[in-house]
């Protein structure tokens, strides 16, 4: 008898195992259609476990835990999704409501005309995107220039020319687009406060006086890191250190 039921737990066992992520993410919405949240989470954070990202995996996380009403969680995994798919509206959206659930508000520095264009147009489409864009029109600068070169009508050649001028144009935009984008995803390091209330201290240490206080879901950015101590800096130009615990690393 013992030997019979640990065969049916070890198959059991293994058709778990054996499960594609995919269906692993069919059941997870399954769940989450049928409002049992916690299970759903279980199930789309063992796919994430396994070092499989997407967008809409960290969408739906981020839907799990705002039914749940953890803040922190929600905003960092709809700001992980944006992360990958910056023109994911319906994670925009979701955030948006998700921030109106923090305690803190903070207004955001004038930003320069080149400020505002990186924010606007370069980082509104991932590196990724801007890449293949700018392998695509690498190709269409070879394609025009050989049809410019074969061809004997002169109309035909001016066409195909001013062609592969633009395509080259659009491939150097692109790929400094990509450049900078992914420049830009390094140098700014982002983190969301996961501790209910953290004080903000002027140097990394438990004895040094505090500067402001922050609260669950509030994003910041990582300037530098000491020990167990991060250097952050808020959109509005405040900048402390904080135990590295108090935060999560977007």
């Amino acid at each position: 008898m013992k030997n019979v039921i640990f065969s049916w737990f070890l198959l059991f066992t293994t058709v778990i195992i054996a499960q594609s992520p995919k269906e692993t993410f069919s059941k997870g919405n399954e769940l989450y259609r049928n409002g049992d949240y916690l299970k759903a989470v279980e199930l789309y954070k063992s796919i994430e476990d396994k070092g499989l990202q997407s967008d809409d995996l960290y969408f739906n996380l981020g839907n799990c835990y705002y039914k749940l009403n953890k803040v922190a969680p929600a905003i960092y995994y709809y700001e992980k999704a944006l992360k990958i798919n910056p023109e994911n509206q319906k994670a925009i959206t979701n955030l948006g409501f998700a921030k109106r659930m923090t305690i803190d508000v903070i207004d955001e520095l004038p930003k320069t005309f080149l400020q505002k264009f990186s924010t606007n147009i370069i980082q509104k489409i991932s590196y990724n995107t801007w890449a293949i864009i700018a392998v695509v029109a690498s190709f269409l600068v070879a394609i025009f220039f050989l049809l410019y070169y074969f061809t004997y009508s002169s109309n035909k050649k001016l066409l195909f020319f001013n062609s592969a001028i633009i395509s080259l144009v659009v491939l150097i935009v692109t790929l400094f687009f990509s450049m900078e984008n992914y420049k830009q995803l390094q140098k700014n390091k982002t983190a969301i406060i996961f501790a209910i209330k953290v004080e903000v201290n002027s140097a990394p240490s438990i004895n040094s006086d505090a500067v402001f206080e922050l609260h669950e879901g509030t994003k910041v950015i990582i300037l530098d890191e000491l020990d167990s101590w991060k250097k952050i800096k808020l959109s509005d130009g405040k900048t402390g250190w904080i135990l590295a615990d108090d935060l999560k690393e977007i």
